[in-house]
């Protein structure tokens, strides 16, 4: 496995508060597309016992910075990100994952996408990710 794919994997598994926080874990899929998963917690619940959207947010936002910053092998910071919610997500695992729709020198866009358990799209989003001269090497 890539030296930097692991470096990305131990600082969000192992490192990442919100990670923990959350109960969120990194992998990565075909084509180093970083996926998140979140296993289900009620602490995450809105009023009306669903997840609630910004949590949703958050899966799809590190779904795209993961898959940007191991194509760039660098640092990458979100400089924008907009989403759709298209459905309740209610008492479910949820699982985010993200592709890069173009790539340059300092500016990568990402599409990411969240599901349920049962490969139910909840939430569509894209991403615009900056890359800077930090790196975790």
């Amino acid at each position: 496995m890539n030296e930097y794919k692991q470096i990305l994997l131990k600082l969000f598994n192992q490192n990442a508060r919100i990670a923990q926080t959350f109960g969120m874990k990194l992998s990565y899929g075909e084509n180093d597309q970083a996926i998140i998963t979140l296993p289900y917690n009620p602490d995450l619940d809105h009023a009306g016992n669903g997840i609630h959207g910004g949590v949703i947010g958050t899966l799809l936002d590190n779904a795209g910075w993961f898959t940007c910053a191991l194509a760039h092998e660098g640092f990458v910071v979100t400089s924008e990100i907009s989403f759709h919610l298209l459905r309740p997500a209610i008492k479910t695992e949820l699982h985010s994952q993200g592709a890069i729709i173009k790539m340059g020198k300092r500016q990568i866009i990402a599409e990411m996408r969240c599901w349920n358990e049962i490969g139910i799209l909840i939430a569509h989003g894209t991403g615009t990710f900056l890359s800077i001269k930090k790196s975790y090497r």
